[in-house]
């Protein structure tokens, strides 16, 4: 049983999963688009080869016409038409939505760090009727985020709405049975953050609004957090028990 990690971007990748998966055994392909040459007809895997597939963020929109997007968005809707298990954070979240015909559109405020424009903590609301949801399992809204991104998402009628923000409505949403995407980041770990502060062009700049000093300061709820949503995702994907 084998998953596939898909980064957009070297420095944003699986984070707080990596352990999840090695603790319990379970191998995995990390593909790298940014370092493959999909000009000279770079194929992307089967996802049927797969028993789950992760897709984290990155700076490309899923508006983009390039063959790397093309084939991103080509992958994600083969694994939603096969029923494979996916979970998509941030851009991977609306590669899916855009796989699956909704839209990508610029949101109204960008949403950077832990804090929003109100001085509060980003939080995802779970949506009244929603909290069933297996990915929700042992946890209560509101939960705590990480946001880098100004663009959003308008879903077709045929994708759920699972959970909310306040500052861009669009947080959670489900394809299918076992298809996820997370607008914000739940896999951020302290190396991670740490290197994002230095490399990311909304981060870089200097941390004079104390975003790495708030993160750290909700981390263990944070952690904790995240790592529950990858534990009801990979058992959603019957990956373990």
């Amino acid at each position: 049983m084998k998953t596939l990690i898909i980064k957009n971007i070297p420095h944003e990748g699986p984070g707080i999963l990596k352990p999840l998966l090695e603790r319990n055994g379970m191998p995995y392909d990390i593909i790298d688009l940014d370092l493959l040459d999909f000009e000279a007809g770079t194929v992307l895997p089967d996802t049927t080869h797969y028993n789950a597939i992760f897709v984290f963020g990155g700076p490309d929109s899923a508006n983009d016409r390039n063959s790397k997007m093309l084939s991103e968005l080509k992958m994600i809707k083969q694994a939603v038409e096969n029923g494979t298990p996916y979970l998509g954070i941030c851009l991977g979240m609306q590669v899916l939505v855009k796989a699956c015909g909704g839209g990508v559109e610029k949101n109204h405020v960008k949403e950077v760090g832990v804090k929003g424009p109100d001085g509060n903590y980003f939080t995802v609301d779970i949506c009244e009727g929603k909290e069933d949801d297996p990915l929700f399992s042992g946890l209560a809204g509101p939960l705590k985020i990480f946001h880098l991104h100004g663009e959003t998402v308008s879903l077709p009628a045929h994708l759920e709405l699972l959970a909310t923000g306040k500052f861009c409505r669009n947080q959670i949403v489900k394809a299918g049975n076992n298809a996820y995407g997370i607008q914000g980041h739940f896999e951020l770990t302290y190396e991670m953050l740490n290197e994002w502060m230095v490399t990311d062009p909304d981060l870089k700049s200097g941390d004079d609004n104390g975003i790495a000093r708030d993160f750290y300061a909700i981390y263990e709820e944070y952690r904790s957090n995240g790592e529950r949503l990858f534990v009801n995702f990979l058992r959603i994907a019957g990956l373990i028990k």
